[in-house]
């Protein structure tokens, strides 16, 4: 039965641990898994890539297959075509697929009527490759996931409702700081909810970054304005006193690391020298994306 991802919840942690600790693995021997070999995987991109884009056909690469790239405006789908009708011919084709969109009920039309496995590589709801990427840095670093404390600040986003739902699931606890009116998801705060109820997890919702980074072993950001919303009403007066610098850090009250998922916007969300600081981690993660995308792939294609 074919396996998709399309929310870091489609994970239990015994599975994101196996996959977490494989890409540890796979970073140091890239060329050993051959999951892929003589399989085609599709990567749809109906928005701009860097990171997302060349990990994943590095990846399919590495692992013996042949990524094919697919700009989202030269397909049909951009026209009007049923998704369903889509996701049917290119089951005739392709062995996977792999789609960075706007909606992300179109992820989900994509694999009820694709034959195989559909990876969500972001759509405006999550963007749970990046997490799993962030896992994997995270126990690089701690040895851990289980008891640890992330702070998520800033805009209330696909990363911050990736993160609701995926902290829980690991062991950790996650305090989310919003200005007012830019809260994540209320779909996915519950859920999440019920998925610290489940595991002995907290999670807070404030509109107070000072309260939400205390006793933080990790704090991450990602940028105000993501895309498609770049004509959309400046945002810099409302997020004021929500970037992530010196004076926050010290707020926590022992010692912290930095995250960001990247692109960033320096001297808004995080502020130079701090991202400076951190930038060794920071790059991390997105190297990461290649290594913890290639044991996903390995997971769900075996």
């Amino acid at each position: 039965m074919k396996r998709d991802f399309l929310s870091i919840s489609d994970l239990d942690r015994g599975e994101i641990n196996e996959i977490i600790d494989y890409g540890i693995y796979l970073k140091g021997n890239p060329f050993s898994d051959r999951t892929l070999e003589k399989k085609s995987i599709g990567l749809v991109f109906m928005k701009p890539s860097t990171r997302t884009r060349i990990s994943f056909e590095v990846g399919i690469y590495q692992m013996g297959g042949q990524p094919i790239y697919i700009q989202g405006s030269s397909t049909q789908m951009s026209r009007g075509e049923d998704i369903e009708d889509t996701a049917r011919v290119l089951s005739r084709y392709l062995d996977g697929l792999v789609i960075r969109t706007y909606a992300h009920r179109e992820v989900e039309e994509l694999a009820k009527f694709s034959n195989f496995p559909v990876i969500n590589a972001l759509t405006d709801l999550h963007h749970p490759c990046q997490v799993l990427s962030d896992f994997m840095t995270i126990k690089e670093i701690f040895g851990k996931l289980e008891g640890l404390k992330i702070a998520y600040i800033g805009d209330g986003n696909n990363m911050a409702n990736s993160w609701i739902v995926g902290a829980p699931i690991v062991g950790m606890n996650i305090s989310i700081a919003t200005p007012e009116g830019y809260e994540p998801n209320g779909r996915v705060v519950a859920e999440g909810i019920k998925l610290a109820e489940l595991f002995g997890t907290e999670i807070e919702i404030t509109n107070d970054p000072i309260e939400a980074v205390k006793d933080a072993d990790i704090i991450y950001t990602d940028v105000w304005v993501s895309m498609g919303q770049e004509n959309e009403k400046d945002k810099t007066k409302e997020f004021y006193g929500f970037q992530v610098n010196r004076e926050l850090l010290s707020k926590t009250g022992r010692e912290t690391i930095v995250m960001h998922c990247l692109p960033a916007h320096k001297g808004q969300e995080i502020s130079e020298d701090t991202f400076e600081q951190f930038a060794d981690i920071i790059f991390t993660q997105a190297e990461n994306r290649l290594h913890a995308q290639k044991s996903l792939m390995s997971f769900l294609f075996k």
